[in-house]
């Protein structure tokens, strides 16, 4: 390994594997002797794993700085437009629902509009009342006009795309544009410097790739932190029960459907399903707790889920994809000079879809972080190693939210997520401070959480969690600054809703016109 650090080898491809090149290639030099050289090595007989398939509003800057056109990126990767989330019988059972959009509440930085909601409450939706985002995916609409350039909006948004589609996309970004190297070849051997470091990797058939930073994009294989560096991995199982789901692909009715723009979120008996508009199709998986249902009766709560969208005969015969997993993490991800991005470092359901921008981060800070030597190195472990910890506990803090809070008793699943042994004690003290307190920025230390206050504001108050009563009075100017910002949320709403076309008119108008440059 030289002094300097020059040479970065990725193994793996996938969306994974792929962002990591693109994100450190469009800020690195990757053709002079001041840059650094990518080289990404995968296995041809290594399948996308397809499960995740949505993105948060991060990945329009990601795509942005990699250079890519966002007209050519939505038609390649059969792309649409997602806004948020939204649960449906999560809170009751009985066809509740309620919504985590992406847009942040109107007025956020000045004021808490929670407790001048709360008398409305049972007139509108916290979410429709702070936020015009509620009201665009009841219609279907998109989060933008045609006329609106590349990555700027009218309504925050992110993706649903096709991960396959997108690997191959990126793929031919990187090699074409960025400077990456690609080798498809299998990975037979590791070979190791004296100190411990990884000094090379031996492929079957091009021989071997010495490098002076490894990044382990392999997947759940985990092929340099796992087999190689045997890197413990922190099961969470007792905290999130899901550790299989089943994925399905399903046909629109005709080719006028509507294209939903928030990820729809169905709960069940022992798990969710999760329903993600595409152009062509819709993605439709359920992920659930072996522990609590059997691999048949889940595949029959998707088969009954699919059946009134393409008929019972049609869902009997569709055929289902089964995957498992352990939820967790590593205990660490940056070892010596190897650094796990991906399912290589952990994963969990995906509620929430956090699997994506997990990658974008790990990727942004390998980039924004790249040690100039291996002096350096172990620092900038360090620290990632720490702020990837805290990410990864705050978002199986803020999925178990999601559990607690519901009111479901109908099974053993909802009621198991409600014994205090499986709650973190960190969601414990929040919940018992917030029945008299507010969430507030106090609430979540960590510089650039991944899950802001008003996330979790969005989730108990959409879910119907009860403060006490006792809270102190507001001052009456606060009272009217909030009935301003009401104001102008419907205002701008009801703005938004005569003006934006449906997901689908503008996919059809991209399709033709492409949307303007920035």
């Amino acid at each position: 390994m030289s002094n300097i650090l020059k040479r970065i080898v990725i193994v793996g491809g996938g969306s994974a594997g792929w962002l990591c090149a693109g994100i450190i290639a469009a800020e690195h030099a990757t053709n002079s002797e001041q840059g650094v050289e990518i080289t990404l090595i995968e296995s041809a007989d290594v399948a996308t794993v397809g499960v995740g398939e949505g993105t948060w509003p991060s990945m329009r800057v990601t795509l942005e700085k990699m250079g890519i056109s966002e007209t050519e990126f939505l038609l390649e990767c059969e792309a649409s437009f997602k806004q948020g989330s939204k649960f449906v019988n999560w809170t009751t059972g009985d066809s509740d629902q309620y919504y985590h959009p992406f847009t942040l509440p109107i007025g956020v930085n000045e004021l808490d509009l929670t407790p001048f909601w709360r008398p409305h409450s049972d007139k509108i939706s916290y979410a429709d009342a702070v936020c015009v985002q509620t009201r665009l995916a009841q219609q279907n609409l998109a989060p933008k006009q045609i006329t609106t350039a590349e990555y700027a909006y009218n309504a925050n948004y992110g993706y649903h795309l096709d991960v396959a589609k997108f690997a191959v996309f990126l793929r031919k970004h990187c090699t074409n544009k960025l400077g990456v190297k690609h080798i498809v070849d299998h990975v037979c051997q590791i070979n190791s410097a004296e100190e411990g470091d990884i000094a090379s990797l031996t492929t079957k058939n091009h021989g071997e790739f010495a490098g002076d930073l490894f990044i382990d994009c392999t997947g759940s294989a985990a092929l340099l932190l796992d087999k190689h560096y045997h890197i413990p991995f922190i099961s969470k199982k007792a905290i999130l029960f899901n550790d299989s789901a089943m994925a399905v692909h399903v046909p629109y009715e005709n080719s006028d459907s509507p294209i939903a723009s928030f990820t729809v979120s169905t709960a069940q008996s022992a798990g969710w399903i999760w329903d993600i508009g595409l152009p062509t199709r819709r993605g439709v998986g359920h992920t659930y707790s072996s522990s609590h249902i059997s691999d048949e009766q889940a595949e029959q709560e998707l088969r009954d889920y699919v059946s009134p969208i393409m008929g019972a005969q049609a869902a009997k015969f569709l055929a289902v994809k089964k995957i498992a997993f352990n939820p967790g993490y590593r205990e660490k991800f940056w070892h010596k000079n190897c650094v796990a991005v991906g399912m290589s470092a952990g994963f969990i359901e995906p509620l929430e879809a956090s699997a994506l921008v997990l990658v974008e981060l790990s990727a942004q800070m390998i980039s924004e972080q790249l040690p100039q030597n291996r002096q350096t190195m172990d620092i900038v472990a360090t620290r990632f190693n720490e702020k990837f910890t805290q990410r990864w506990q705050q978002i199986i803090e803020f999925l178990k939210l999601h559990y607690v809070i519901s009111q479901r008793s109908d099974s053993d699943y909802w009621l198991d997520h409600k014994v205090v042994a499986s709650i973190p004690e960190t969601l414990q003290e929040k919940l018992q401070l917030w029945k008299t307190l507010a969430p507030s920025h106090y609430d979540i230390p960590q510089t650039n959480a991944l899950f802001p206050t008003a996330s979790f504001v969005y989730i108990l108050n959409g879910m119907g969690f009860e403060a006490l009563t006792t809270m102190r009075q507001r001052r009456a100017d606060k009272a009217a600054r909030a009935e301003q910002f009401f104001k102008e949320n419907q205002q701008r709403t009801q703005q938004l809703l005569s003006a934006l076309p449906t997901n689908r008119e503008l996919i059809n108008k991209i399709k033709k016109f492409g949307l303007p440059k920035i």
